[in-house]
């Protein structure tokens, strides 16, 4: 059996466009799927900033028009070649031209766009899948279409993958909307389809027609059937539990390397962590902190929202701060969390370091500098920070939840086992006791240091994902 060609469609991949995670799993996956074997091909939005970044790399395969519903819309096809990996970029000056997510019914009519140009590329394109990987809301209508709209065409026997990559977000809009840009009769307007609570749901659409679903971790997988995690989505994937699997993601350790990283103030690795406490002194030093070098440093890499607990952190941080111990932030997001740490900035001085944005850079030094990472998440698919951290020797502090009980293991102050630390329930006093019991083996040296040797010695790489995805991939093709 020849192994299948598979189409990866995202709205975003790293390097070319990245707002978040699933633009460094759509950036790493390839690329491991690669070594594998596996002919594989990535087709996003030209977004402006491939435009900025990448246009006198790019080819063009032909420019025409589609229908979308009553109108005819301008559709582009550019190509380039990336770490051996084919990169098909969908142009539109209207669509992509702005942001990469417009946000209410100009994002839905964005993506809906999207998944009907990938699908009218596909004879004009040389890379001739077996199979389409779509990924989250925004390119959930395709499995839909493939299967009511293509079957007599020569895209019709394309098998289909979902993954869901955080189920927060679904698509929701009017069905008229959907009905007039991609000509769905309204026979799909029910339960059994589209619909969901009221309105036309677009992730509902992928979860009901894709081939496979997948999310980022096995734990998550188990979730999403149960309500709080579902977000009304449990039905259908209870449903399609058989169809359903989770799995992990990995980090990409070309980037993540803190014996490789050029963006740190000194190199090292498990066999000599000397140069981790170096980067301590410089973060020490970056961040204005006025702290000993003994001081424990925490920190947080985030986006400021509702999901990653910080509600939590809002009740005991000032507690933290008074034991002798200092305290990191990088992320932006909702204005109230924002004003939270800017007033911790100024109340607390001397032992705190707070960047209200995102510096890439400076994220890669707060990893390397700091000695934990608190991530105590009201959900989390996956997570990417807790698995960086560990590449660095910074340990998690994390909830119990999805992809943070996959890839931290507690330690085990009578075994000592573990590569980070974690607590079950969403309770400020259960967070604030484990961040206690992490302090607490801080000052043990000895215990400390295999702590961060067993969390640098984890493996998180994307080869392992890798792998399940080919399985899957096979599966389907067979």
């Amino acid at each position: 059996m020849s192994m299948p060609k598979v189409l990866i469609a995202a709205a975003e991949s790293a390097p070319f466009v990245s707002t978040g995670g699933l633009a460094e799993v759509m950036g790493a996956l390839p690329k491991a799927l690669l070594e594998l074997g596996m002919d594989v091909a990535v087709i996003m939005p030209k977004h402006s900033a491939v435009k900025q970044k990448y246009q006198d790399k790019l080819t063009n395969i032909l420019s025409l028009n589609i229908s979308m519903g009553w109108r005819n819309q301008y559709m582009g096809i550019e190509t380039m070649q990336m770490d051996g990996v084919t990169y098909y970029f969908i142009d539109n000056e209207y669509y992509f031209g702005g942001p990469v997510y417009k946000g209410g019914d100009a994002e839905t009519e964005q993506y809906m766009y999207f998944c009907r140009a990938v699908l009218e590329a596909l004879p004009f394109i040389e890379f001739k899948p077996d199979i389409i990987h779509a990924n989250d809301w925004h390119t959930a209508m395709i499995p839909m279409l493939l299967k009511t709209q293509y079957q007599e065409r020569e895209q019709g026997g394309i098998k289909t993958v979902l993954t869901i990559h955080n189920l927060q977000y679904q698509g929701q809009t009017d069905f008229a909307k959907v009905a007039d840009f991609l000509g769905i009769s309204d026979g799909y307007f029910s339960t059994e389809y589209l619909e969901a609570y009221g309105s036309a749901n677009i992730m509902k659409a992928g979860l009901v027609f894709a081939d496979k679903i997948t999310t980022v971790s096995p734990t998550y997988a188990k979730e999403v059937v149960h309500p709080f995690y579902g977000r009304g989505m449990e039905g259908i994937l209870q449903a399609r539990k058989n169809d359903l699997s989770g799995i992990l993601n990995g980090i990409d350790y070309g980037e993540y390397s803190p014996a490789k990283d050029s963006k740190i103030a000194c190199n090292y690795d498990v066999s000599d962590i000397a140069g981790k406490y170096k980067n301590k002194t410089a973060l020490i030093k970056e961040m204005h902190m006025d702290i000993d070098e003994n001081v424990p440093v925490i920190c947080m890499i985030t986006r400021m929202t509702e999901q990653k607990g910080i509600d939590l952190v809002r009740v005991v941080l000032e507690e933290v701060l008074h034991e002798n111990a200092a305290f990191v932030v990088l992320g932006s997001g909702d204005h109230q969390y924002e004003e939270y740490f800017n007033y911790i900035a100024a109340r607390y001085p001397k032992n705190t370091g707070i960047y209200i944005g995102y510096d890439d850079t400076l994220a890669h030094k707060i990893y390397a500098g700091s000695d934990f990472l608190l991530m105590p998440s009201l959900f989390e698919p996956c997570g990417m920070s807790q698995m960086i951290a560990q590449s660095y020797g910074t340990l998690p502090i994390v909830r119990e939840t999805g992809g943070l009980v996959d890839t931290v293991q507690p330690y085990n102050i009578y075994t000592q086992e573990g590569n980070g630390f974690s607590f079950n329930n969403y309770n400020a006093h259960d967070m604030l006791n484990v961040i206690w019991f992490a302090l607490n083996a801080y000052k043990d040296k000895g215990a400390m240091l295999r702590l961060i040797k067993n969390a640098m010695k984890t493996d998180n790489s994307f080869l392992k994902s890798a792998k399940e995805y080919k399985a899957l991939y096979e599966s389907l093709a067979g």
